[in-house]
């Protein structure tokens, strides 16, 4: 091979190494932006869900709208973490929302939503850090 094709060889070669890198860290970022973009959509579910709890008696779907709309985002990101701490905070967001939802089924009118919005918290605090 002439010293001009083993240099392009060289060359070609360091750029795939330098790129592989470079494209496991920009899937590191874009999976931390879409967690975070996710948390944010949660929150405002989140923000939702106490709007609808408080105004129950009016409309009483919006709680179980609100409570949708968070376990859709969460499927989310569940689908897209394999980080253990993103996971844990799912799954207690989750835990939480489940109870508010049996509480509204079982007919209290002012569930208790505090879990959720600590859960969310929580889970805005682990995918942002």
């Amino acid at each position: 091979m002439p010293a001009r094709h083993r240099r392009l060889a060289v060359l070609a070669a360091t750029a795939a190494l330098v790129a592989i890198p470079a494209t496991v860290g920009c899937s590191a970022v874009d999976k931390a932006l879409d967690c975070a973009r996710t948390a944010e959509s949660i929150a405002d579910s989140v923000t939702g869900l106490q709007q609808a709890v408080e105004n129950a008696s009016n409309d009483p779907t919006q709680a179980d709208e609100s409570l949708d709309r968070i376990d859709k985002n969460l499927d989310d990101i569940g689908a897209k973490t394999d980080n253990a701490d993103v996971s844990r905070a799912v799954d207690d967001l989750n835990k939480a929302v489940d109870n508010v939802r049996t509480s509204i089924k079982n007919g209290d009118e002012a569930p208790d939503v505090s879990p959720v919005v600590d859960s969310a918290g929580e889970l805005t605090k682990v995918c942002t850090s």
